[in-house]
């Protein structure tokens, strides 16, 4: 039997949901990312076929993209958090001494840049959708 079992798995089992959280931080970025170059390419579509049409400038497509790339990196900035906070976690469990826990600094900056990010993206779609009117 492994010394200390159930700390080390409670310890996996945070791992893991920092692995799905960083996966899903990911996908969504990569969603991001390709629905804004999808509406980019239909709008152009749409425009070439009714050329008298003229539809409403979306505006700062750039901003899609860059927000799906920024959320790539914060997910992958995640899995390298969790992986680093896994092996810390797991030495300190084995170590005989008490030790101080990692503190909750790096995990409220990167729910805040997170938070940061949403917000950011929902000014644009807020600007965006008021602007077609």
């Amino acid at each position: 039997m492994i010394e200390r079992y159930s700390d080390h798995a409670a310890n996996e089992r945070t791992f893991l949901a920092w692995v799905r959280t960083a996966i899903a931080i990911m996908a969504f970025g990569f969603l991001v990312e390709k629905f804004d170059l999808f509406v980019s390419m239909a709008a152009r579509e749409l425009e070439s076929r009714q050329p008298a049409v003229h539809l409403p400038s979306v505006g700062g497509q750039s901003l899609g993209n860059i927000a799906g790339l920024v959320l790539i990196v914060l997910g992958c900035a995640t899995l390298v958090l969790a992986i680093v906070r896994f092996r810390k976690t797991a030495r300190d469990i084995d170590r005989p001494d008490k030790c101080v826990g990692p503190g909750d600094r790096l995990d409220i900056t990167l729910g805040g840049l997170i938070a940061l990010l949403g917000a950011a993206m929902f000014v644009y779609l807020a600007y965006t959708t008021i602007s077609r009117f």
